[in-house]
Parts: structure tokens; sequence; C-alpha cells
């Protein structure tokens, strides 16, 4: 089975693309594998582990990294796939290369004020719409071969 390689990238990889990473490794059935990294590493987002958790998804041993570290090493993906929160103007950063390359706009859970249920709701929110994105984009690369060569 040929396996094939997602990038997620945001700026601190501490919540929307672990997230995404997670939903990816759990429903591509093995073709579809993949990482995440960030602009700047931060550490991972409490709040994200909780909701995951929720969900059966166990992301609490997953450390933050920087994607010019993978860059560094000569990492190779057929698609990054950015997950900054366009409204908000992130500077989100790229990853070189010859891959399809494809942005989603997520808020970033470590902006949500409130309760601490209020934050757990707003983050669970992003926590689904980020699922959603990632099985329309499984289902879409099943669909059209996008990663037939």
């Amino acid at each position: 089975m040929i396996q094939h390689k997602v990038l997620f990238v945001c700026i601190h990889n501490s919540a929307r693309s672990q997230m995404a990473e997670a939903f990816i490794n759990q429903y591509g059935e093995g073709v579809l594998i993949a990482e995440s990294a960030g602009f700047e590493p931060g550490k991972l987002n409490p709040n994200v582990v909780k909701v995951m958790n929720e969900i059966g998804l166990d992301i609490s041993h997953k450390e933050t990294q920087s994607v010019f570290d993978l860059f560094k090493k000569g990492m190779i993906y057929q698609a990054v796939i950015t997950v900054c929160d366009a409204a908000a103007a992130e500077g989100c950063p790229i990853f070189p290369g010859m891959v399809k390359r494809l942005g989603w706009s997520f808020t970033d859970p470590s902006s949500f004020l409130g309760t601490e249920e209020e934050i757990l709701a707003q983050t669970r929110k992003v926590r689904d719409e980020i699922k959603k994105q990632v099985i329309e984009f499984i289902e879409e690369a099943k669909h059209y071969h996008y990663w037939a060569k």
C-alpha cells in the first residue's frame, strides 16, 4: 500500500494542526498519514486535549514541533494544509516544495474567552469543523485520485 503524507501547519502547533493530524491518522485508512508543525511551536492546548479525549482520540502524548525542523530534515509531503485563522490575519507559514497546498481557516482555540465550559464548547465547535473538513478532504482525495502519479 502506498502511503501519502499530509502536513498540517499552524502558528504554534498546539491546537488546530494537532486535531487535523489526529483526524487524518484516524480516518485516512493508512493511505493518508499526517504530521503537524508550527511556525513558533508552543505547548499543547489542554482544552484541545480534553475535547479530543471526549471523542476517543488521545493526543496528550503529542509534542509540538517546528515546520522549519521538518524542512531541514528533508521531509516530503504530498499535501501541506495550513489551518490558521484567515479572519485574524494570522501569518501562517508555508512549507516549500512541489506539493498540493491548501488553506483552511479555523479560529484559534487559544483565543477563546469565558468560563471553562464556554471555552470547551467553542473548542468542540472548532474540533467538529476540523473533523468535517478532514473527512471531506479524504473523500475528495479518494474520488479524484489526488495521489495517483
